[in-house]
């Protein structure tokens, strides 16, 4: 069984999800600006709500087709309706992925899955 944990590089833009201390895949990300910036620390995924505040047939909301919920009040890992924003410093603090990104993520991962934000 696998020993998921995330680790997300504010300096490189990227999530990367390790299986102990095996790199297993790599994602790009958008995360906070300056002024709402991603909070560093280490939390949990508490949890996982497809296509969050959307409804069925509608447009996606600004949380795209996932949202993994953190331990910090808030925040989470989330798709996007706006992938031209991936790879930039643009969020409230949130971790965006391309929404097929995040909906391979919240397969693999359970509840509970340790998330390190730090700057390398």
């Amino acid at each position: 069984m696998p020993s998921y944990n995330i680790r997300i590089s504010i300096t490189d833009l990227r999530l990367d999800l390790f299986d102990g201390s095996k790199l297993v895949r790599s994602f790009p990300v958008a995360l906070g600006k300056i002024a709402t910036s991603t909070p560093r620390g280490d939390f949990t995924i508490i949890n996982k709500v497809p296509y969050p505040n959307s409804y069925p047939g509608g447009p996606l909301s600004v949380f795209g087709t996932f949202w993994l919920g953190l331990s910090k009040p808030h925040y989470g890992i989330h798709g996007t309706n706006n992938p031209a924003s991936i790879g930039h410093y643009v969020s409230h603090g949130c971790i965006r992925m391309y929404n097929q990104d995040v909906n391979e993520l919240a397969k693999l991962v359970p509840i509970g899955t340790p998330v390190r934000i730090r700057q390398k």
